[in-house]
């Protein structure tokens, strides 16, 4: 995939200007089926990709893959820059209520109570602070994982289905913040089967590498 130019990030980018992930020559095996292979990806300061293909293609393999959670069955990742990950696991505790779970990665994260109730009221959760993690929908979940992410204050987003279970104004605030993070000059990543509008988005086919 060609590099496209970087944008230009502000001198009040909350994120280093050496921020990059690269991938080189990766491979995916699952079993002894070979997935994708010789897959090569170069992002820097304010860029943004979404991996497509067909459901087992491989997607969120290549995000664990980029995030450092699974190793490559060839090839490299280079990684500048703190990861954020959000997939299917939640990480969030689920007996406790929102508020708190989402306490318990703040006091890690360094970020305080009016910073979080920003967060949740953005993604639409001011209200269900009280609610126990296991009781949300599919959708709210993923606004949590969210909200927890935005605390995290990670340059490098990786994003695995994050619209699944959203509706239309939810997909809307995803895709806002999205390009304010790139914007601010983080980088994000996308594997999702439905198309995003953000600013200067390259696409890459898994297809394209299918071994």
């Amino acid at each position: 995939m060609q590099a496209a130019p970087h944008q230009a990030i502000s001198p009040a980018s909350p994120f280093p200007a050496n921020t990059r992930l690269a991938a080189s020559g990766v491979a995916c095996r699952r079993g002894e089926r070979v997935l994708f292979a010789g897959l090569a990806l170069a992002l820097g300061p304010g860029e943004a990709c979404q991996i497509a293909g067909a459901n087992g293609i491989g997607k969120s393999s290549l995000i664990r893959i980029l995030a450092g959670l699974a190793p490559a069955y060839a090839g490299a990742v280079e990684r500048a820059g703190t990861v954020g990950l959000i997939d299917e696991r939640l990480g969030l505790d689920p007996a406790l209520p929102l508020s708190e779970a989402l306490a318990f990665w703040a006091r890690i994260d360094g970020v305080g109570a009016e910073a979080r109730a920003g967060h949740l009221a953005t993604l639409g959760l001011g209200e269900l602070g009280d609610v126990p993690v296991r009781y949300l929908s599919t959708g709210q979940k993923k606004r949590a994982a969210l909200a927890r992410l935005l605390g995290q204050g990670a340059a490098i987003w990786l994003l695995d289905e994050p619209l699944n279970g959203l509706d239309t104004a939810a997909c809307a605030v995803v895709e806002r913040l999205a390009a304010e993070h790139c914007a601010a000059g983080g980088i994000c990543v996308i594997a999702s089967h439905q198309r995003l509008a953000l600013p200067g988005m390259r696409v890459l086919e898994l297809a394209e590498f299918v071994a």
